[in-house]
């Protein structure tokens, strides 16, 4: 049996096949070499462990947790019961320090404004690093973890759990096999409502158990106001969220953007309420104009959320959650769990192609798995990065007040130079990337 050094170096050498995809979303034959001690047990650190914070928490159980970290003393005492051999830490980046030669793996559930600091530590350590969706606050941030991430060769996956669901792979297999016909246009529509506004006014006394100024991380310092931004709020503000497009395109584009091999946009335009300086839109349209991939043609592409979901799309009922694509022979719309084609009539003795997807084993599995053996990842970084630029692009977009010429390779708005006041955001001092 190797000494456990001796494996992770070999784990941090091999995985490099495993981050990469093939553009399909289907498992890649291009795998790293097995690891001598597959079942050897990961040690893992837990960046997060509350809320939303517990499934990921939960989906690594089954390792070594040697670490767990939370801004939030009673959240991390709460884990602590569960884990009572792992170490404790309130600050990730001290954690880091501690803890790596101590681990191979790391889990990221904060607040989405910390989400890529602390993922970037844990890859240039070399650590695999799965981390909650969207994977970064900002358009920058989402290339500079992805390109991080190939260069280390470290097993990567985005928390979007329902990527790993069999409709999202029926649907993808359908569209793939051209039973709608070429797509043309795509409707993704979402009723949630992560608007904001003004900050609150005032401020409270900060609890005992809350590290304040660990939670605001890289973000503009600004005082505690109880229930206000801890623990769930902070979505309505753009120092910290990104709205409903920031939280739940991640979900419902992911699906057309594996469907249809999307990756970066040529134009981006927003419609919505005032631009709030604080505060994320109480609805939004988004339209986006994706080039033709191959034989594929280029695709009109529009995110509607919160008010602004229309009621019909392509002479079609559009249901307020899901996805409504549009090809030359029909029209498929589907959500988390079911599919239907239109005309009815014209797809009544439907039948779906033979599965190539393969069943995923879960999404944590996924990720555990390519750690140890450098196996691939349906959402790895470079597949979920790309995805998140497009997604955060969005609100870059209604935030510059204007439409978009967008140069993915270079990562500018070569019409408006105003976008890069958002498309990178400055670091409060004491925190990088």
């Amino acid at each position: 049996m190797p000494s456990r050094l001796t494996r992770r170096d070999f784990l941090r050498s091999t995985t490099a096949a495993g981050s990469a995809i093939v553009a399909s979303g289907v498992f890649s034959e291009l795998q790293a070499a097995p690891s001598t001690s597959p079942n050897e047990k990961l040690n893992v650190a837990c960046i997060g462990v509350a809320n939303r914070a517990s499934a990921n928490v939960g989906g690594v159980a089954g390792e070594n947790v040697v670490a767990i970290c939370d801004v939030d003393d009673n959240y991390v005492n709460g884990a602590a019961g569960r884990f009572p051999a792992a170490r404790k830490y309130n600050d990730f980046r001290r954690m880091f320090d501690a803890e790596k030669n101590n681990i191979d793996a790391v889990t990221v559930s904060t607040a989405d404004h910390t989400h890529a600091p602390a993922s970037m530590m844990g890859i240039k350590l070399g650590k695999h690093v799965y981390c909650e969706k969207p994977l970064t606050h900002s358009v920058f941030e989402a290339r500079a973890v992805a390109e991080a991430a190939a260069k280390h060769g470290v097993a990567t996956q985005m928390g979007t759990q329902i990527h790993a669901t069999e409709n999202y792979r029926r649907v993808v297999e359908i569209i793939q096999s051209g039973a709608i016909g070429p797509v043309t246009e795509v409707q993704v529509s979402c009723g949630k409502d992560w608007g904001g506004g003004d900050r609150p006014a005032g401020s409270d006394p900060v609890p005992a158990n809350l590290h304040w100024d660990l939670w605001l991380g890289p973000a503009p310092e600004r005082p505690f106001k109880n229930r206000a931004y801890h623990p769930g709020q902070w979505r309505r503000y753009w120092d910290f969220g990104g709205g409903t497009l920031g939280d739940m395109a991640c979900h419902l584009m992911d699906l057309p953007f594996w469907a249809l091999e999307l990756r970066h946009p040529t134009s981006v335009e927003a419609e919505g309420p005032e631009v709030h300086p604080e505060g994320c839109p109480h609805g939004l349209t988004v339209r986006y104009e994706f080039p033709a991939r191959g034989d594929q043609p280029a695709v009109k592409f529009t995110w509607s959320d919160g008010g602004r979901v229309p009621k019909t799309f392509a002479g079609l009922p559009m249901p307020g959650f899901g996805v409504m694509f549009v090809g030359a022979k029909g029209q498929l719309f589907a959500d988390y769990g079911r599919y239907k084609l239109y005309p009815e009539k014209d797809f009544a003795d439907f039948k779906p192609p033979q599965p190539t997807i393969p069943r995923s084993i879960g999404h944590h599995a996924e990720w555990i798995k390519a750690c140890k053996e450098g196996t691939p990842t349906t959402c790895n970084f470079d597949y979920s990065g790309a995805l998140i630029e497009a997604v955060q692009l969005g609100n870059v977009a209604f935030r510059a007040g204007q439409r978009l010429e967008w140069d993915g390779a270079k990562l500018k708005a070569t019409n408006c130079p105003a976008a890069d006041n958002f498309i990178q955001r400055e670091y409060r001092k004491g925190w990088v990337l």
